[in-house]
């Protein structure tokens, strides 16, 4: 039988794709092998291969490309596996909001993540506020990595975040300005540009013994790895490196660094973010403590 012959496909009115098979289509789009697509879903591959035929004949439309040797996508193919992956995500995160929403006993609360060591001042009396609201609702903190509380926000687990332009996306999300910065940069205590009144972005390029930090998205490059403010802030004591954060980082200096502001440095705007979707009337009121900080 051959299996490479081209295949007319007539649509035939009927259900759309479900949820299950959005899962047994993107597993084998990721997969690109029915045996293997087929163990990673816990179902025998015969079952995958009828539910995949079935999808491909409510659509009209082949969605892999199927030979001997090697499965491909089709371009109706690459378009449902982006389309399924968003609509799954989204799937997962009205399940976790809901569950949250109506917890097993007590008060339904609010889960805000922030990136740790970030608007530290500002979480402090942001909770302290919400807290003498008659109305308040418990608020969980979740203290994440650098990047990390965009998706987090987006994918459900969290329901409120603050979120810093123009280094997070805050596109598709509703927001609040909360307030907006300068940048410093920090350095070791006695480098001789702490001198200095301010300094220029192009003075901290190739400080002699202080290669930039690199954040986890960043190419490789002499300067040292890190993954949170925390780590970044003790390398530089150690004249490791040198870091350019938001003036408010100043709060946060232990002894030993000095800030000196830069002055054509972006400015950098605090927002509490927020999906666009939300009706949660704790999420609305911890925005507008927020608001009257």
């Amino acid at each position: 039988m051959r299996t490479d012959a081209p295949r007319v496909w007539i649509g035939v009115p009927s259900r759309g794709v479900e949820t299950r098979e959005l899962r047994y289509v993107v597993a084998v789009a990721e997969e690109l092998h029915f045996g293997r697509a087929a163990q990673r879903l816990g179902m025998a591959q015969p079952p995958l291969s009828r539910a995949i035929r079935q999808v491909e004949r409510r659509l009209g439309t082949p969605l892999f490309e199927r030979t001997s040797r090697v499965v491909r996508l089709t371009a109706a193919g690459e378009v449902l596996l982006r389309e399924g992956r968003a609509a799954l995500a989204a799937v997962e995160a009205a399940e976790r909001r809901t569950r949250r929403a109506a917890p097993a006993a007590g008060q339904a609360g609010v889960v805000l993540v922030t990136k740790a060591g970030a608007s530290a001042e500002l979480l402090a009396k942001l909770l302290d506020a919400h807290a003498a609201e008659p109305d308040a609702v418990p608020v969980e903190v979740l203290l994440c990595g650098i990047g990390e509380q965009e998706p987090m926000l987006r994918d459900g687990r969290a329901d409120v975040a603050l979120l810093h332009r123009p280094f997070d996306v805050t596109a598709g999300l509703d927001t609040e300005e909360l307030g907006t910065e300068g940048q410093v940069a920090v350095l070791p205590a006695g480098h001789p540009l702490t001198g200095r009144a301010d300094v220029l972005l192009a003075d901290l390029d190739h400080l002699p013994g202080l290669p930039a930090a690199r954040w986890p998205d960043e190419p490789d490059g002499p300067g040292p790895r890190i993954r949170d403010h925390a780590q970044l802030l003790q390398l530089v004591a150690l004249g490791r490196t040198f870091a350019v954060l938001p003036e408010s980082v100043r709060t946060q200096l232990p002894e030993g660094l000095t800030a000196v502001p830069v002055r054509d440095a972006p400015q950098v705007t605090t927002v509490i973010a927020w999906p666009p979707h939300s009706r949660s009337p704790a999420v609305a009121g911890l925005v507008r403590t927020a608001l009257r900080l």
